[in-house]
């Protein structure tokens, strides 16, 4: 589908219903052959994070598919080791697995926020691809998302929130400082992209700044990421303009937002 269409509302919501009709295709084929899917999602503050999940799981059945979002850790959780919050959440044979955010909270608000120290985001720089390798060894299948926006879009969005009833929610004493530390939480990014694309856990990057072609191009992305009965390939062709893997030469190309 075209960019003009996808921009009409019916364009939109037609394309949206084909792929949720191939999405259930795939929960179908992941309960029968017992897989193990986790799927991360990260990106800046109001980068449509939340709309993509909702968009997927909409019509997938809940018994068999998660969604998590972890609030700050207790001190209980502080003191552990650090990836044992998130393992009690990690998919069964026969399930798929949404991280809304994630252990890469370390590399990101953690980082820039100072909520960890220097030798903390050292080892978890470190430890993190050994990790995700040990996961998929284990028969799980990882894909990770970065969802980016520029600031101009992001100040927009959070200048939204405050206005509309139904995000009141989603209004947080971050917001105001994700703007005001938008070039920290740039580096940030990079470095995290860079330190942990490895080939047990590739990153796919977006730009998010439209949230319609985003979310469909994420979406035709995850489908594509398996094979399962009765795949539409057709409807699996990706915009390069705005979904893209991770690469060095990606970061020097000006994709992402700076």
């Amino acid at each position: 589908m075209t960019e003009k269409a996808i921009k009409s509302s019916n364009g939109y919501e037609e394309a949206l219903y084909d792929l949720q009709v191939e999405l259930v295709k795939l929960q179908r084929a992941v309960i029968d052959q017992k897989l193990k899917v986790l799927v991360i999602f990260e990106g800046r503050d109001s980068a449509g994070k939340d709309g993509a999940i909702k968009r997927i799981v909409e019509h997938l059945s809940p018994r068999e598919s998660r969604v998590v979002a972890l609030s700050k850790p207790s001190d209980r959780e502080v003191s552990q080791f650090y990836f044992q919050r998130w393992t009690a959440h990690l998919p069964a044979a026969g399930e798929i697995v949404f991280f809304n955010r994630s252990w890469y909270n370390r590399a990101g608000v953690e980082r820039v926020m100072g909520f960890c120290n220097d030798e903390e985001y050292r080892e978890f720089m470190h430890a993190v691809p050994m990790f995700e390798r040990m996961l998929v060894e284990s028969e799980m299948k990882l894909v990770k998302y970065y969802l980016d926006i520029d600031k101009a879009e992001q100040a927009a969005r959070m200048e939204a929130r405050k206005t509309e009833p139904l995000k009141q929610w989603k209004i947080s004493p971050i917001d105001a400082v994700a703007l005001e530390k938008f070039d920290q939480y740039t580096a940030a990014r990079d470095l995290m992209l860079k330190g942990t694309h490895h080939a047990f856990g590739p990153w796919v990057v977006l730009n998010a700044n439209k949230k319609k072609p985003a979310r469909l191009n994420l979406i035709r992305h995850l489908l594509s990421q398996f094979s399962y009965p009765q795949q539409n390939k057709k409807l699996l062709a990706l915009d390069a303009a705005v979904i893209r893997p991770y690469s060095s030469a990606l970061a020097r190309s000006g994709f992402l937002h700076r």
